[in-house]
């Protein structure tokens, strides 16, 4: 199991009230919701390995020398040195999670100059499956793979609805599969990350092109082709040759990385690597009772661990 930490501990802390603190004063809300989706996630889900992939650098170099307005609306008004936007009472419990995380022995990884989107994507080519990649980002539905046995686990029903992609899922939802969907979402395009897409062309266009030439590279070629016969219509043409200069691009910065160099361990612990650190963190920050149920949730085995239900968060 792959979780894009960030995409989770967001939505911890819009889904846990703020009020929520711990005995030192400060707000413990994300902190104490994306434990206990990890104590859901490994007592559902039962997966024998667990990585928490960090985002090492949010809106990287190549990304925004492809396309300069990638995520540039999520930069802090002062944030100088390029800062992501983040709420106040969430920066400070960020590295609380991680050193939590290591205190109890989960395997987290980021790598220099990329997104946690690429380590997800390089680790689920290169891990044996089955994998499931747990994410509120649909940028991630292009791993879908169902002879590796790759799936998503989407979180932006909560916890207590996720949707478990896998092709058939992906065509039921969007007429498209996996692998055709960086060319689906680099036509749809995509207003949160800053990427226009191709004006006239949204969802179900989209789809029906892909499904009508095969990939972009033939819908762009039909569209510059006068003799081409297919369903575009001729303000579609117009658009797909006007975005050019984006379409010789956008597949750059869509498209998840899987070439990284990562070595780790996923091995999903069966009890805290260091209790004493631990407890430390729960005393410090109020969150004894999530630590209770995460170590509940992992000192069972994946084949012996037995179904538990926990309340939505």
């Amino acid at each position: 199991m792959l979780l894009d930490s960030a995409s989770l501990y967001f939505r911890a802390y819009y889904g846990v009230p703020d009020t929520l603190k711990g005995p030192n004063g400060a707000p413990n809300n994300a902190i104490r919701g994306f434990l206990d989706m990890i104590a859901r996630l490994v007592s559902d889900r039962r997966p024998d390995g667990l990585v928490a992939c960090l985002d090492y650098d949010w809106r990287p170099a190549f990304r925004v020398e492809a396309i300069p307005s990638y995520k540039a609306h999520r930069v802090a008004e002062d944030g100088s040195d390029g800062a992501e936007e983040v709420p106040d009472d969430l920066s400070p419990q960020v590295p609380v999670i991680i050193e939590t995380l290591a205190a109890l022995g989960i395997c987290t990884v980021g790598v220099e100059g990329f997104e946690a989107d690429d380590v997800i994507g390089t680790l689920a080519q290169t891990l044996p499956g089955p994998i499931e990649a747990v994410t509120g980002d649909r940028d991630l539905f292009q791993l879908v793979d169902d002879d590796r046995g790759v799936r998503v686990v989407y979180t932006a029903r909560g916890m207590s609805n996720l949707e478990v992609l896998t092709n058939p899922d992906l065509v039921a939802k969007y007429g498209v599969r996996g692998d055709q969907y960086v060319d689906f979402a680099v036509m749809r395009g995509d207003p949160s990350d800053g990427l226009p897409g191709v004006p006239g062309i949204g969802e179900k266009t989209a789809a029906r092109l892909i499904e009508a030439y095969g990939d972009l590279a033939a819908i762009r070629a039909a569209a510059a082709d006068p003799a081409d016969k297919g369903p575009l219509k001729p303000k579609q043409r117009e658009n797909l040759i006007a975005s050019s200069d984006y379409l010789d691009v956008a597949n750059r910065v869509v498209e998840v990385r899987g070439d990284l160099t990562i070595d780790i361990d996923p091995t999903l612990p069966t009890k805290p690597a260091d209790p004493e650190a631990l407890g430390v963190l729960g005393r410090t920050w109020g969150i004894e009772s999530s630590l209770r149920r995460i170590a509940d949730a992992l000192q069972h085995g994946p084949s012996d661990r037995p179904p538990t239900q926990s309340g939505p968060i």
